[in-house]
C-alpha cells in the first residue's frame, strides 16, 4: 500500500447527492472489486497504480474546511463519493472525525456512506447532530465468503451488521444500500437479505446495479475467471447484450420489500 500525506487547495464541493461532498482521501484500502471511483480517480490525478494500492492523505482537510465553511451556505454534506472516509487510514489520521466536529458546529447536515464498522467510533458524535445525521452502510451481500471476493478490506458481514444494530439502537437514521447487485451471487436469497434489513430497522434501503465505468470489467472478469469461472458468460450476456435481468431484479425486490413493510428505492 502507498500511503502519501498531501494538501488540498479545496474541500467541501458542490455535488449531485447532496448540496456538498467531502473526500478526506485520494483512492481507498477496502480495493472493492467493482468500484467504479477509479474511474473518476484516475480522471482527476496522476494515479496510475492498480486500483486499492495507493491512498492520499489530505492532511489539512480540517484546516481547509474550517475556512470554506465559514462562506458555504448551511446544507447537507455526503461523506464521501470516491472514497470511504472509514477505510482503516482513518483510525489513525481521523481526518473523517475532525471534519465531523466542525461540521456538528456549524450546524450541518451530514450523510455518511460507507462500509467499515469503524464508523461506530463517532457515536458521540452523530448522536449530538441537532441538524440531520443519516448513515448509508453498503452491505452487498450477507455472504462472508463473497464479501471477500469482491470486497477484501472491508468490515466483514457480521461487523457490519453489529454497526448498524448498534446504531439504530441509539436512535440514528441508517439506510442499507444493496449495490451494486452482483447478477447470480448477491442476488442468491432476496429474501433473507431483505428480512435482515427488516430486522434491523433499516429506515430504507437503496438497490443499484453494477456500473461498467471504464477499468471496471477488466478487474471483474479477472476475478470471476478466478473464483467463479462459470458466471463469466452469464454476466457478459447481462453487461453486454440485451437483457430484462434487472428489470426482473426490480420486480422482485418490490414484491418482497412490500410484503416486509420495507422502505426502498432503486438507482436505476
Amino acid at each position: 500500500m502507498q500511503i502519501k500525506e498531501i494538501k488540498c487547495k479545496s474541500l467541501l464541493n458542490k455535488s449531485q447527492l447532496a448540496d456538498y461532498c467531502v473526500n478526506p482521501f485520494v483512492g481507498c484500502q477496502h480495493a472493492c472489486k467493482y468500484c467504479y471511483a477509479e474511474y473518476y480517480t484516475r480522471k482527476y490525478t496522476k494515479h496510475e497504480e492498480p486500483w486499492g494500492s495507493f491512498v492520499d492523505v489530505k492532511i489539512n482537510a480540517p484546516e481547509i474546511l474550517r475556512r470554506e465553511i465559514l462562506r458555504k451556505k448551511k446544507g447537507t454534506v455526503f461523506l464521501s463519493s470516491l472514497t470511504d472516509p472509514y477505510q482503516p487510514l482513518e483510525e489513525k489520521y481521523k481526518l473523517t472525525r475532525k471534519i465531523l466536529e466542525l461540521l456538528l458546529r456549524n450546524n450541518f447536515s451530514v450523510c455518511i456512506q460507507t462500509k467499515s464498522a469503524l464508523v461506530l467510533r463517532d457515536l458521540d458524535l452523530f448522536k449530538k447532530f441537532k441538524s440531520r445525521c443519516e448513515i448509508n452502510f453498503t452491505i452487498t451481500t450477507l455472504d462472508e465468503s463473497i464479501r471477500k471476493v469482491f470486497e477484501p478490506f472491508s468490515s466483514s458481514v457480521k461487523e457490519k451488521l453489529r454497526a448498524i444494530k448498534i446504531l439504530k439502537a441509539n436512535g440514528i437514521e441508517v439506510y442499507a444500500f444493496f449495490g451494486p447487485v452482483l447478477p447470480f451471487l448477491s442476488d442468491r436469497n432476496l429474501e433473507e437479505y431483505f428480512g435482515t434489513m427488516a430486522k434491523l430497522r433499516i429506515d430504507e434501503v437503496w438497490v443499484d446495479k453494477l456500473r461498467l465505468k471504464p477499468g471496471v470489467w477488466d478487474r471483474l472478469q479477472k476475478v470471476l475467471e478466478e473464483n467463479y469461472p462459470g458466471l463469466v458468460g452469464k454476466w457478459k450476456k447481462i453487461f453486454f447484450e440485451k437483457s430484462d435481468y434487472y428489470k426482473r431484479l426490480k420486480k422482485k425486490i418490490k414484491e418482497i420489500c412490500e410484503r416486509k413493510n420495507l422502505k426502498y428505492v432503486f438507482c436505476y
